[in-house]
């Protein structure tokens, strides 16, 4: 429900107000951070790569700053490796980032900035051992679900603006603690390094 009443407001958002429409898509180097009070078991994780994917829109507030957001679907997990041991953990989710943004114009294009929180819903996952994989269960219930379906955190990035063109970088920090289990300070956190290329539509 609380999904719904935030993209019932981000709908109406940039439908009133909202100058730029876009699209973005790009790769994603996705991995997680995973403790407990006593350990951190995610020492040896590895970026995994994937890809986002989505519309975005662009509120203006003065010449230089604005707000962006978007619908961005968005792969998401991580993955190990130990001598012939292989295994990933392949999540989908469809983030909905909230960044003030700040742009200079260098000449030849503007360069910006941008930070600000970001949603995060679980859509579909699993993990992959070898040859065989075990969907993810997303729920709250310690005993049998796998994973918490809202995840939300920081977002910072910086690119390039060229006319419609838009090449950028940024780094999805998760704040959410998304483990139903917490026993002993246990937690799991989403790191995301992103590279985009997008696109403004009616931009000059």
């Amino acid at each position: 429900m609380k999904f719904l009443v935030v993209f019932a407001l981000l709908a109406f958002a940039t439908e009133s107000f909202a100058q730029t429409y876009g699209v973005k898509a790009g790769l994603n180097f996705s991995n997680m951070l995973m403790k407990d009070d006593d350990h951190t078991y995610s020492d040896d994780y590895e970026m995994k790569p994937g890809f986002h994917l989505g519309p975005v829109a662009e509120i203006p507030i003065n010449d230089l700053l604005s707000f962006e957001t978007g619908l961005i679907f968005s792969a998401k997990g991580f993955k190990y490796s130990e001598d012939s041991y292989d295994m990933k953990l392949n999540l989908f989710y469809l983030d909905i980032p909230l960044t003030a943004k700040a742009r200079y114009d260098a000449g030849f294009g503007n360069i910006y900035g941008l930070i600000g929180p970001y949603l995060g819903i679980g859509l579909t996952g699993k993990s992959v051992y070898e040859d065989e994989d075990e969907p993810v269960d997303w729920g709250s219930d310690s005993d049998d679900d796998d994973l918490k379906r809202l995840d939300f955190g920081l977002t910072v990035g910086a690119g390039v603006e060229i006319n419609s063109i838009v090449v950028g970088l940024s780094y999805g920090l998760g704040l959410a603690n998304i483990s139903p289990d917490t026993d002993g300070g246990f937690k799991i956190n989403n790191r995301v390094l992103g590279l985009s290329v997008g696109y403004w539509f009616g931009a000059e």
